[in-house]
């Protein structure tokens, strides 16, 4: 099960929380985008990253130089989020139209992966997630890329998801209005694949449907 800290109670619509530790990987995992929070001078800033997941750690990386990882690596307390938007909840009342989605939100302090050969590791495992064997087709990061780039990792230790999918909520006395009543879900579409000009015509189009299941993109599911 998650944590059950106090920064984790979900009070606010609690009967939408979810305590398996699976179902925050999978918005993660789906995801890959991480709202991350670092407290400066001039206020709270919010930043948008790239991020995964290996295990029960969660990596973000960057240039050395960047600000937000600085902040991060000297071990200030963080808050990343994820949300998916999975659609609108349209009622026959203006006031219950909602939405449903899956989100988390993870606490805790970043640390930063110096060696060299693990950081490949896991950088490379990044991109084997989101096209599945091009590890093969590409030219590794050379030492000096990798000097260039802090890579951090975080425990998913302390984290709260919250997941609602619960439908219409019309009040009795609305039932008989004339309005439309449902769900208009959203999906995310992943490819087809969108080749660079300058492509050599001998090189084949790569398949990386397997990484995205029912997302991936085809013609048959288009046209639905």
């Amino acid at each position: 099960m998650l944590s059950n800290s106090q920064r984790t109670q979900i009070k606010k619509g609690a009967r939408k929380a979810v305590v398996e530790h699976q179902k925050l990987y999978d918005i993660i995992d789906e995801s890959l985008i991480a709202h991350i929070a670092i407290e400066q001078e001039a206020g709270p800033v919010v930043i948008p990253m790239l991020a995964w997941r290996v295990d029960n750690m969660v990596y973000i990386h960057g240039a050395k130089n960047s600000r937000l990882l600085r902040n991060l690596k000297s071990g200030a307390q963080t808050c990343l989020t994820f949300t998916l938007f999975d659609g609108w909840v349209l009622a026959r009342s203006a006031f219950h139209h909602s939405a449903h989605y899956r989100s988390a939100v993870v606490f805790g302090q970043f640390t930063s992966i110096e060696d060299d050969q693990e950081k490949d590791r896991l950088l490379n495992l990044f991109i084997e997630q989101i096209a599945p064997g091009r590890c093969e087709d590409v030219r590794l990061s050379n030492a000096k890329e990798l000097a260039a780039t802090e890579l951090l990792a975080l425990p998913l230790t302390e984290a709260s998801v919250k997941v609602s999918a619960f439908g219409v909520n019309d009040d009795d006395a609305d039932l008989d209005v004339p309005a439309w009543a449902g769900i208009l879900p959203y999906r995310t579409v992943v490819g087809p694949l969108q080749a660079t000009d300058d492509l050599h015509t001998s090189i084949k189009e790569p398949d990386y449907s397997q990484a995205y299941g029912e997302r991936w993109y085809s013609s048959e599911s288009n046209r639905n």
